[in-house]
């Protein structure tokens, strides 16, 4: 009976922590994953879109600094309906940078953890890329490069937040090189060759396409890849033309989200072999 007992009360138990880490906010989950790694999550002023940055408790040294920019998050809640909060429900690319140990920061983009009166569904669906949606990342960049005086940043874009790795690179004189991981390169490709709805709104990189090609490159992207396969890495070097610096990877059995803690730790270390 007591046997009994004890395994009732541990399901209850089990049962119960399932239930209230269901009921944990994107926000409460990712402060927790930070705290777990001796990281800070604060909310940086912008207007009209304040955006949430994890940064280690310690000082960020060094002249390069690493900023991850996070993807489109849960941007649908069906196939039809978008979502009501496009924070990622799943924190891979948080994961990634605080287990990294060159100095880096984690970015969400606009309207992800905390919410604004200028956030729209159109935001992180047909405009996920749009002009506001560049220009407030590009904003975070020069309050973080007043905070923390480097002299260039190195930018890691997941999903979509490669195609924003991209655009930056593009408006800005100092990123030394873009890394991007299962990475939407040209949001314009993806959606024809997926069959998508084409995301009216949105900038795509490939439009500016001589000084894209200068920007020092590397793009990984996993065989098991279903949301952006590898046709569209092929396609994106063919657009691109000759390209100053350029490497590209795919990798053995990882996925859009799967096998990728393996395989950044593996690469993220590896300097690109065009930068001097």
């Amino acid at each position: 009976m007591r046997a009994l007992l004890a395994d009732s009360t541990r399901s209850a138990l089990l049962l119960l922590a399932t239930l209230l880490s269901a009921c944990q906010t994107p926000l409460s989950q990712l402060q927790e994953l930070a705290a777990a790694h001796e990281r800070q999550v604060e909310n940086l002023p912008g207007s009209p879109f304040p955006l949430v940055l994890a940064t280690p408790r310690h000082p960020v040294p060094g002249q390069r600094l690493r900023v991850y920019l996070e993807g489109d998050g849960h941007a649908w809640a069906t196939s039809s309906q978008p979502s009501l909060d496009p924070s990622p429900r799943q924190l891979l690319l948080a994961e990634l940078a605080f287990t990294d140990p060159t100095p880096n920061l984690y970015l969400a983009r606009p309207c992800q953890f905390i919410s604004a009166p200028a956030c729209t569904t159109a935001l992180w669906t047909n405009r996920r890329y749009a002009e506001e949606i560049v220009h407030s990342l590009d904003q975070a960049l020069d309050q973080l490069k007043a905070r923390y005086d480097n002299r260039d940043f190195e930018l890691v874009g997941y999903s979509g937040g490669a195609t924003l790795a991209l655009l930056l690179a593009l408006r800005r004189d100092d990123i030394a090189q873009v890394q991007t991981l299962a990475g939407n390169l040209s949001p314009r490709r993806w959606t024809a060759t997926l069959k998508l709805t084409p995301l009216d709104g949105s900038l795509e990189p490939l439009d500016q396409r001589e000084r894209l090609a200068r920007i020092p490159q590397r793009h990984l992207l996993g065989d098991a890849d279903r949301v952006i396969p590898r046709v569209l890495l092929d396609d994106y070097r063919r657009a691109l033309g000759q390209a100053d610096c350029l490497e590209a990877a795919i990798l053995p059995g990882v996925g859009h989200a799967e096998g990728w803690p393996q395989a950044w730790a593996a690469w993220r270390e590896q300097p690109l072999s065009c930068v001097p």
